[in-house]
């Protein structure tokens, strides 16, 4: 929060970011992450790990959260004190990334419900991985807000079950997080 010279406190903009956090990949690295952000009340909204350099066993957590820029700030500074992180980058601050979600989604409907079902998951771009004479199941990698609108339309049809992945992002251009 800050003050103006009036007296009055302005609040800062709870924002969401995207942060990519470089970190040995060794038993308990996790754990120690989500005990930070537990124990200081922060929220993880999506969090996605992966080895991805296994000759230097090396890993990368993208979690998403929301807060007040001085909040991510300290997010960072104390994930960045933790003894398995390498680096830790804010996406969000970096300027232009790329980032993706996958949503697995199952539908029953059968008639006009089914047809419409199709229909919309066309519209989106999700692929069909199954579908039964009365369900369907629709892969759709995209956006976080395109997965939301298409769960939501989903809804309408006869939307029985979601699997999402979580967010994965990288920065855009040659050099790398």
């Amino acid at each position: 929060m800050n003050t103006l010279a009036s007296g009055q406190s302005v609040q800062e903009p709870i924002e969401r970011h995207i942060l990519s956090v470089i970190v040995d990949n060794e038993p308990g690295v996790l754990a120690r992450v989500a005990s930070l952000f537990s124990g200081r009340g922060y929220n993880i909204e999506s969090l996605t790990v992966t080895e991805t350099q296994h000759d230097s066993h090396i890993s990368r957590l993208t979690i998403v959260t929301r807060g007040t820029s001085s909040t991510v700030a300290q997010i960072r500074s104390q994930l960045n004190r933790l003894v398995p992180v390498h680096r830790v980058i804010d996406l969000t601050l970096e300027g232009l990334f790329v980032e993706r979600e996958l949503c697995l989604v199952k539908v029953a409907g059968t008639g006009e419900a089914r047809q419409e079902a199709l229909r919309l998951a066309q519209a989106f771009g999700a692929r069909t991985l199954d579908a039964t004479l009365n369900s369907f199941v629709f892969e759709l990698a995209a956006g976080s807000d395109a997965i939301e609108r298409f769960i939501n339309v989903m809804a309408t049809v006869g939307l029985v079950d979601v699997c999402r992945t979580g967010s994965a992002a990288t920065t855009r251009g040659a050099g790398a997080v």
